[in-house]
């Protein structure tokens, strides 16, 4: 068999809408994108494989350049007909529901593996591992699963319109379209359709994850995120339709909230945090019968809710929220607006735990200063060589996701410490000498010391964006604020 036989094959053999009735149509579509001669031969007869030599023959017949957006355009295009159509899909997520949630998502989650929507080749390339702690192991990531950019599309994106098509990367208009030069190919991509308060929603994978079956929830509106009593009940919605996953919203402010703050959305999926296994500090009245609050011992300021009471949890967080919207305490530099200019707003994370549901809620402020131009409340320049990005949902929760830079300079600092010729940036030239200071570093053990103290970076980065420290003026600051929320 040749690579476009094998191919077909496995289209057919798919759950896609094709049967063997349907085989020389499928042949002659993929040859139409590959060209017909000869194929490149495939590495083994995974269906991954196979694209890549087909893609590979439509290089050599001249049917697409070789350029990163050509060949992802072309492998979603092929990857697309072993992916059933929206419709049957969608058909299929809800009669599995039936059966349990979690079958459904499972069927989901399978699927965008297998038609390669989730990119598992390479988020396999993403350094991972724990990091001890005084608030627990974290999880370190750095992140070599995002392509390069392609400097062909970079030059295009300049002459791409704002209000472009589709409008940005959550929109479901992205379901099934082809991609172009500086925005993602996405024919096999595929959106699962929900009611979150009474509107139209969707349910998607996230192609290049950063945990477990990492999950978008999006509104089919291109709206502005928000933070408010409704968003507090879809987190709540969402985990009672799918009671093994968490759900969460980045905040919807600049500095403290994600990448895209454009469209309404939230992550979600089945993972178990680092803040999320964190002790409750000390427990906490609102005045909220039906609701026990407590204060995490966790690095940034966060709140904990639980209840079985979903509309007793809603009030609780309602209150908090508006209470810490026009908050101030000069003391300890939290000011909810300076010039007009709105500061506040919270994290918020839902999970269920047996018949409760467990709410937590971030404090987050995105001052700036002359001391800290990039944020009070945000990686402070003395961290920055390790991160100096957002910190958003994912990391709020205790995984860092760091740039992939950090590969070969944390290469190069090892190569410093241990006193070898070296290449080191001068960024890490004051964090590598303290550790020179602290360790007798060997071949055997830099790795692991390196590790661990990225991990005490990451734990002082969180710290940094917690605004009541864990000490005698911060705890006091925090009671505080409890009090003012209690007294609403």
């Amino acid at each position: 068999m040749t690579t476009v036989d094998q191919f077909v094959a496995a289209v057919i053999a798919s759950p896609s809408q094709y049967t063997e009735l349907d085989q020389i149509y499928v042949h002659n579509r993929v040859c139409a994108l590959v060209g017909d001669e000869t194929p490149v031969e495939a590495a083994d007869d995974q269906l991954t494989s196979l694209t890549d030599a087909l893609v590979q023959t439509a290089i050599k017949k001249g049917k697409i350049e070789d350029s990163p957006s050509d060949k992802d355009i072309l492998a979603d295009q092929l990857m697309d007909l072993v992916t059933p159509l929206p419709s049957a899909l969608n058909q299929t997520f809800w009669n599995k529901y039936q059966t349990s949630p979690q079958a459904a998502t499972d069927y989901f989650y399978n699927l965008s593996k297998a038609n390669d929507y989730i990119k598992t080749r390479a988020i396999a390339k993403n350094v991972v591992f724990p990091a001890k702690t005084d608030f627990g192991d974290l999880e370190i990531t750095i992140n070599l699963s995002k392509p390069e950019k392609d400097p062909k599309a970079i030059a295009a994106a300049k002459d791409q319109p704002e209000n472009g098509y589709p409008l940005c990367q959550l929109c479901m208009e992205n379901e099934g379209y082809l991609g172009r030069l500086g925005y993602p190919a996405r024919s096999n991509h595929r959106v699962i359709r929900m009611t979150l308060g009474g509107e139209t929603w969707g349910f998607q994978y996230s192609p290049y994850a950063y945990f477990n079956e990492h999950s978008i929830f999006l509104d089919k509106v291109h709206r502005p995120m928000v933070i408010n009593r409704q968003t507090f009940s879809n987190l709540i919605e969402i985990v009672k339709q799918f009671p093994h996953y968490f759900v969460g919203s980045n905040a919807d402010l600049p500095i403290v909230g994600g990448s895209m703050l454009t469209h309404e959305h939230y992550q979600g999926g089945r993972h178990v945090f680092p803040m999320m296994k964190a002790p409750i500090a000390r427990a906490i009245d609102l005045g909220v019968a039906g609701v026990s609050a407590g204060i995490v011992k966790w690095p940034m300021s966060t709140i904990r809710l639980t209840s079985s009471n979903t509309e007793a949890l809603l009030d609780a967080a309602t209150k908090i929220h508006q209470a810490w919207m026009t908050y101030s305490d000069e003391s300890v530099d939290v000011r909810a607006y300076t010039d007009n200019v709105r500061h506040h707003t919270t994290t918020p994370i839902a999970r269920k735990v047996g018949d409760d549901y467990v709410l937590d809620l971030v404090l987050r402020d995105n001052q700036t200063s002359a001391q800290y131009p990039d944020g009070i409340f945000h990686p402070h320049q003395d961290v920055q060589h390790i991160k100096k990005e957002n910190i958003g949902l994912i990391e709020v929760m205790g995984r860092a996701i760091l740039p992939a830079r950090l590969k070969t300079e944390l290469h190069e600092v090892a190569n410093y410490v241990l006193g070898r010729h070296n290449q080191m940036v001068a960024m890490h030239q004051p964090w590598a000498d303290a550790l020179k200071n602290k360790y007798d570093f060997t071949e055997a053990n830099v790795t692991e010391i390196i590790d661990r103290e990225v991990g005490q970076v990451f734990a002082r980065v969180l710290a940094d964006a917690g605004v009541f420290k864990w000490d005698a003026t911060g705890e006091a600051a925090f009671d505080r604020f409890v009090a003012t929320v209690k007294a609403q």
